[in-house]
């Protein structure tokens, strides 16, 4: 599973994680820019997102949302698992697959929220209050990462020791974040197994080209 990103890291030296360290500094910067209350003001406009706004401002702030942490949770406890995250899928898949994965998985968590809204705690879906949550954070992106690079590269210890834990948790308390935690490991999945079957099959550094014969 390590050969071809160690082989990758190897040859490209700590440029080949430059994704991964702007993830971990942007989290950083903009958790101390949150504390100050100008930082708190210009975050809630540009990067707060909930069920409960219209659909296009959503989708403007989704991007930013993924690197401002939830104020309700220690940001220091996660950023191992950010980096980790960001530098195996950086490594592996290059920087714009892993911008894209990111940002589906996150997005796909949004969307799923406002879906499970609709239908409602009757329909298995969530209750109306939980439109007026603020949803932001990188941990959808996160374990969207981790459960498209185990499906991609064969890797089911990544997947019990970096996806599972996340899903047990999110099984247990079926919350807002833990039912984005569950849509966002499955969309990317799912984004996965549709790339191992086209035609353009994701590439894994290190790896031997695949031969193709013809007749």
């Amino acid at each position: 599973m390590i050969a071809g990103p160690f082989r990758t890291l190897r040859g490209r030296g700590p440029l080949g994680l430059s994704l991964a360290l702007f993830a971990t500094v942007a989290v950083i910067g903009l958790h101390a820019y949150q504390q100050t209350p100008t930082g708190e003001s210009v975050l809630r406009v540009v990067s707060e997102v909930r069920a409960d706004q219209p659909l296009p401002v959503s989708l403007l702030r989704t991007p930013v949302s993924v690197f401002v942490p939830a104020q309700d949770l220690a940001v220091w406890g996660g950023l191992p698992r950010l980096f980790l995250a960001f530098a195996l899928a950086e490594l592996a898949f290059g920087r714009i697959r892993t911008l894209v994965v990111a940002y589906a998985a996150t997005l796909a968590g949004t969307l799923g929220a406002r879906v499970m809204i609709a239908l409602g705690p009757d329909r298995l879906g969530l209750p109306a209050d939980a439109a007026h949550a603020v949803d932001t954070g990188a941990s959808a992106a996160i374990v969207g990462l981790f459960a498209f690079a185990a499906v991609t590269l064969r890797a089911p210890l990544l997947f019990l020791a970096a996806v599972v834990p996340t899903v047990m948790g999110s099984l247990a308390e079926l919350n807002l974040a833990g039912r984005e935690h569950l849509v966002a490991v499955v969309a990317a999945m799912v984004f996965a197994l549709l790339l191992e079957k086209s035609r353009f099959r994701v590439p894994v550094p290190g790896s031997p080209p695949r031969v193709v014969s013809g007749r």
